[in-house]
C-alpha cells in the first residue's frame, strides 16, 4: 500500500461511502477527449462508446443489487450521475479483490466493495473492456469527482443540472473546472 503514501485522497475523509445515501458522481474521460458522442442541436449524440457507457451504466443495478439509478447525462467527454446506495448490510455482492477477505488485512483507503468506489471501478473497467475488445482507443481519468446529497432541495438542483447539462456545452466545453457545477 505505500503506493498510496502520498497520493492525495478526493473523498470525503472519514465518511461511509457505503453508506445508504444519494451520490452524485462526475466520471472524466483522459484529457478530456471526446469519446461519448457530440451535442448537435442542444441534444447528447452518442457514438458506439456512448452507447456501450450508456448501456453499462443502467446494468450497474445487476452487479450492484443495493444501488439505485436516478438522473444521469453522458455527455462527449465525462458522464454525470445520481447514484442510491441502499440496504449495503443486507446484500451479498462480493468483488474481485479477495485480498481484502484475508484476515486482520487492513485498507488505509476503507472497505474496497460494496461501497461508491467499486461501483465507479465496476463500470469504468466494463466500458474499458468493451473498447478493448472492439479495438477502439479509450482511456478513463484517474480519479472521479463526488458529492453527498444531502437534502431534497440539493437533490433537485443536481438533477436540473445533470437535465441542463446539454443545453451548457458551448458555453462549457473548455473549461475542465465547470464540469463539477
Amino acid at each position: 500500500m505505500e503506493k498510496y503514501k502520498d497520493k492525495k485522497q478526493y473523498r470525503y475523509k472519514g465518511y461511509d461511502y457505503s453508506k445508504d445515501g444519494l451520490y452524485f458522481v462526475t466520471i472524466c474521460t483522459k484529457d478530456r477527449e471526446l469519446y461519448f458522442g457530440d451535442i448537435v442541436n442542444e441534444k447528447m449524440q452518442l457514438s458506439k462508446i456512448g452507447r456501450a457507457a450508456e448501456r453499462f451504466w443502467l446494468e450497474i443495478p445487476r452487479h450492484f443489487p443495493f444501488v439505485g439509478l436516478d438522473e444521469f447525462i453522458i455527455m462527449p467527454n465525462h458522464i454525470h450521475g445520481i447514484i442510491k446506495i441502499e440496504n449495503v448490510g443486507t446484500q451479498n455482492v462480493g468483488t474481485q479483490n479477495f485480498v481484502f477477505l484475508q484476515e486482520g488485512y487492513q485498507n488505509k483507503l476503507g472497505p474496497q466493495s460494496k461501497n461508491l468506489s467499486s461501483i465507479i471501478r465496476g463500470f469504468k473497467i466494463g466500458v474499458k473492456k468493451f473498447c478493448t475488445s472492439n479495438n477502439i482507443v479509450f482511456a478513463w481519468q484517474a480519479r472521479f469527482y463526488d458529492r453527498i446529497i444531502r437534502n431534497e432541495k440539493e437533490l433537485n438542483n443536481i438533477r436540473q443540472y445533470i437535465i441542463n447539462n446539454p443545453l451548457k456545452w458551448e458555453l462549457n466545453r473548455n473549461h475542465a473546472a465547470n464540469l463539477f457545477m
